[in-house]
């Protein structure tokens, strides 16, 4: 009777691990690696660790400028690897939480689109927002600001540069830099792995001119910097891909003065300060932490003295500059002290324009910068930093690097008719 007991109690907690089994497995999606292309996976040895690629281009910084620049590179026909330090794509509109880019519109009318608004276009449409009508001028520049879900933004960005062909490295960085006869080495680190890119052309979207200070070569900066800001929610739940005003649960954000973006040990400094004063809210509030984003923004850093330095006189004024590759607009926007900025607003009518030659370190060949680190003095910067613009700047950059690589020559000598033609064919506005 006993053996009879032991056996009949084996026999129910079989079916009954079996039975849990089987929930497990119906209530779970799993996708196995290279599923969605159908290729089959091998497991990876320690030896895979030191590889080598030859590319066209190399795009480090997979943020706001980084992605885009890499996807039109991919789009143009351009081998083209993209390098980003953490885990996602997007930057500040991801990581950072900064998840409202502007400005793409200035009176009345639409003045950059391209790829950036492609991407923020399908962000919202997919997650069931609603766009601005932009032929209406708003009493406020911020009513036009696009509202994006980040979590989908990540992930069709991704989605872009896997259908432009455009191979993405993440958690790797550039640790040296040397000029070949072809281009450029760059030797990468990452956990696990150690990468050599042979390339021809190098954009650096890194927001503060990294792989340009690598190089030695001259970089701007002031005594002083904007504070960083860690985005957080309490008590009601964030509200993604809807429009700004009462309600729409717009991410709260606090100041973190003396935010450094300069290297691992000022970035970690700017987000312990940033969480603990989250967590003092909380505390004090007594209401729930609903989101926290997993990084600080930062809005200032290193600008590259390029072969034309854009000055604040060229930006409220609306300069055309002659190699203008792109708009830009926004006020002209420097955070200081415990407040928000005291906006300089842009007179009516006036659009600025960015040349290409700000965007070329100075005396450089087959270099590139795209984003905030574009060549400006500083209060110009406080209007051409934010994402639009930078979007705009990535693919100008993209479109440059892309063709000259094909040519076997420099940014700064293909005709500049030729960069425009491309820009438009991929939906790009080119400032006539």
């Amino acid at each position: 009777m006993k053996e009879k007991e032991i056996a009949d109690r084996r026999n129910f907690l079989k079916g009954s691990m079996a039975g849990a089994a089987g929930l497990v497995v119906a209530s779970t999606t799993s996708v196995a690696l290279g599923a969605e292309s159908g290729k089959k996976q091998k497991p990876a040895l320690a030896t895979d660790g030191n590889v080598t690629n030859k590319v066209d281009v190399l795009v480090v910084g997979g943020g706001t400028a980084g992605t885009i620049a890499a996807i039109q590179s991919g789009r143009a026909g351009a081998k083209t690897l993209l390098m980003e330090r953490n885990s996602q794509l997007g930057g500040t509109t991801t990581t950072g939480g900064v998840s409202f880019p502007g400005l793409f519109d200035a009176w009345g009318k639409q003045v950059i689109a391209g790829i950036g608004w492609e991407l923020v276009r399908e962000s919202v449409e997919l997650d069931g927002g609603k766009l601005p009508d932009f032929s209406k001028v708003p009493d406020r520049h911020w009513k036009n600001q696009v509202r994006v879900n980040q979590f989908l933004y990540a992930i069709l960005a991704e989605e872009k540069c896997d259908q432009a062909g455009v191979q993405i490295a993440y958690y790797e960085f550039p640790q040296s830099i040397a000029k070949t006869t072809a281009g450029w080495q760059v030797d990468c680190v990452g956990f696990g792995t150690s990468r050599r890119v042979l390339c021809k052309q190098i954009i650096d979207c890194t927001g503060g001119a990294e792989v340009v200070g690598m190089l030695s070569m001259p970089r701007l900066r002031g005594e002083e910097t904007q504070p960083g800001s860690m985005l957080f929610k309490l008590d009601k739940a964030n509200n993604p891909g809807r429009p700004n005003g009462p309600g729409s649960g717009l991410l709260d954000s606090l100041y973190i003065h003396g935010a450094d973006s300069t290297n691992s040990r000022t970035v970690t400094a700017a987000n312990l300060t940033g969480r603990k004063a989250v967590l003092k809210k909380v505390r004090a509030t007594k209401k729930r932490l609903m989101h926290l984003q997993p990084e600080a923004g930062f809005r200032e850093s290193y600008r590259i003295l390029g072969e034309t330095v854009i000055t604040e006189g060229d930006y409220t004024s609306g300069r055309v500059f002659e190699d203008a590759v792109c708009y830009a607009f926004y006020p002209v926007d420097v955070h200081k002290g415990t407040g928000f900025a005291a906006l300089e607003y842009l007179e009516r009518g006036i659009v600025p324009t960015i040349p290409l030659r700000a965007l070329i370190p100075k005396g450089s060949r087959n270099l590139m910068v795209a984003g905030r680190c574009v060549s400006s003095d500083r209060y110009a910067n406080g209007g051409l930093r934010v994402q639009a613009s930078c979007m705009a700047m990535g693919q100008a950059a993209g479109v440059a690097a892309a063709l000259a690589a094909v040519r076997g020559t420099t940014p700064l000598e293909l005709p500049l008719s030729e960069i425009h033609k491309l820009l438009r064919e991929h939906g790009a506005i080119v400032p006539a």
